[in-house]
């Protein structure tokens, strides 16, 4: 069977999308592009002691799509001008997070409230950008396909290049299952390319979807606990050698419990070195929260490492848990 080509893409998720994690994925075989996790658009333009990490495009700058967040048009392009000076594949536009205390400030989801707004801003950021132009959204606050399209055809009035839909209301979160359905209609009526996003949790998932009425298949949780998902969806199975990062061994992975092991040393040793120390327990803890699934005791693990306060009691115990090696 003819392996599939469209493009796949890693999702933009709070506290995993950063350096360590790309690093990580690259090292079995990479995907195709890497959202990062979202920049706020004011932290950005005033400064913050920590925006320097969310703009690092490491390892490969190429591939990043930096994601910005914000509420107000002026600081989102004026922060869009700014990451455009930056080597990337493209700016995204987050009008798609639900949580609280983003829509709360009129970013997010929000943004889906008026198509006139959201259109103002696609606008204003193609004025100041030169890069591919990206926008992720949800279905909507409601299940209302009629205005989803009419939505979407103003972004790409204004400039919009590509949309990644997470075809789920605002309310709705992961309760029910993503209605892929409506990636290929909305694909259907737009000029633009359109990516889905959603209940991605296998390779076989991946490339099912894949084969499907999209653009580009974008994943997120699943790419955290099968860091090689997208080279497995390739036909290939890389794993890093850890001594020798660029050295790639191919492995099976059955019940090869050295391929668990291994990845959970490199992550480690990656979040020590691409991440600031204020980042790195939170960072590991929300990792291994799911990359602990692939584990016959992960829940016993996830408490373990919870309990660990730095980065090498994190590995001691990962160690100690494997009995010291891979074995």
């Amino acid at each position: 069977m003819e392996k599939n080509k469209k493009p796949f893409l890693l999702a933009p998720m709070a506290e995993l999308s950063h350096r360590a994690l790309r690093e990580l994925i690259e090292g079995f075989g990479g995907c195709d592009e890497y959202f990062t996790e979202m920049i706020s658009a004011p932290a950005l333009l005033g400064g913050g002691p920590f925006e320097r990490w969310y703009i690092d495009g490491g390892p490969r700058p190429e591939k990043v799509v930096f994601q910005l967040v914000g509420a107000d048009i002026g600081q989102i392009s004026k922060a869009a001008a700014l990451l455009d000076r930056l080597e990337s594949r493209g700016i995204d536009l987050n009008m798609g997070c639900c949580a609280p205390l983003i829509r709360k400030t009129g970013a997010g989801i929000a943004w889906m409230a008026s198509v006139d707004r959201a259109g103002e801003l696609v606008k204003e950021v193609r004025k100041a950008v030169k890069r591919r132009l990206s926008v992720k959204i949800r279905t909507g606050f409601s299940d209302d396909f009629e205005y989803l399209v009419k939505f979407c055809r103003r972004l790409e009035e204004e400039g919009a290049e590509l949309i990644i839909l997470h075809p789920r209301t605002a309310k709705e979160k992961l309760k029910r299952r993503a209605r892929w359905d409506y990636v290929g209609a909305l694909r259907q009526e737009l000029r633009i390319p359109v990516a889905g996003n959603g209940d991605i949790d296998n390779t076989e998932n991946l490339n099912n979807r894949a084969g499907g009425p999209c653009d580009a298949v974008m994943v997120g949780r699943a790419a955290v606990r099968q860091p090689w998902i997208f080279a497995e969806a390739r036909g290939t199975q890389l794993v890093p050698d850890t001594n020798s990062p660029s050295v790639l061994l191919r492995v099976l992975r059955g019940e090869n419990s050295s391929l668990f092991f291994d990845t959970g040393l490199r992550f480690l040793e990656l979040l020590a070195r691409w991440q600031p120390p204020e980042f790195h327990i939170s960072r590991a803890r929300r990792f291994f929260g799911f990359f602990c699934d692939n584990l016959k005791w992960g829940n016993y693990v996830k408490n373990l490492l919870g309990r660990e306060e730095t980065l090498s009691g994190m590995e001691k115990a990962w160690r100690g848990y494997f009995g010291g090696n891979s074995g």
